[in-house]
């Protein structure tokens, strides 16, 4: 995928206030001099916006898919809006997602949308310790389809509890892709060619280097 894409989407985070700079705990107790927060996609224009950016990077990627799946919570409005964005680009794909309770009436079980079929691309914004990609791939696979990959917004390309990431955890355990519109080293690259926020690339090269991994090859 080109350097000038994944730098417009890290310069599009920025100004939805989605990628911030400063100082913050992470779940693993680390002080992270950034943080992302895609519960701030929250209007309309910014939605759209974001789902485009995960359509170019899934169609950038050449992974073959046949439909979309949002874990709940967070992966339901971003598998709906990416399904729009690719309606919107000419192909039309069928998505669903899941229920944290399963339904016994109405329409019932825990899968709302498209019946799972054929080779299903699991939509979320994060990984973190990959427990909703898992609870996916079960669900998937249970009804009889294929999980062939992941799409998140940002790969923070941060150890876990190991020598990987989660997101190379993933790719390992469920031996599908892990497609991230941009990474923690592009928003490396972009701090250092915008001045103003040049400020930061110290404090994030260093956590980099502290708690970072190599991109898989």
């Amino acid at each position: 995928m080109p350097t000038s894409f994944r730098h417009d989407f890290i310069r599009f985070v920025i100004a939805q206030k989605v990628l911030a700079f400063g100082e913050f705990k992470t779940k693993a107790g680390r002080l992270s001099p950034y943080f992302f927060n895609a519960g701030l996609f929250h209007d309309g224009l910014a939605l759209k916006q974001l789902a485009q950016f995960y359509a170019k990077a899934i169609v950038d990627s050449g992974v073959e898919f046949d439909m979309l799946f949002g874990p709940a919570y967070k992966g339901i409005p971003l598998a709906a809006a990416v399904a729009i964005a690719f309606a919107d680009a000419g192909r039309y794909v069928n998505y669903s997602f899941n229920r944290k309770e399963e339904k016994d009436h109405g329409e019932g079980g825990s899968v709302i949308g498209a019946k799972l079929a054929g080779r299903v691309l699991i939509i979320d914004d994060v990984i973190s310790a990959g427990t909703s990609v898992r609870e996916s791939v079960s669900i998937i696979q249970a009804a009889g389809a294929t999980p062939c990959g992941v799409a998140i917004a940002l790969d923070r390309m941060e150890r876990g509890t190991g020598e990987l990431s989660a997101v190379q955890e993933v790719e390992r355990y469920s031996h599908m892709p892990v497609i991230s519109i941009a990474n923690l080293d592009d928003l490396v690259d972009f701090l250092g060619v915008d001045p103003s926020l040049s400020a930061h690339l110290g404090p994030v090269n260093r956590y980099r280097e502290k708690y970072g991994v190599a991109a898989s090859a």
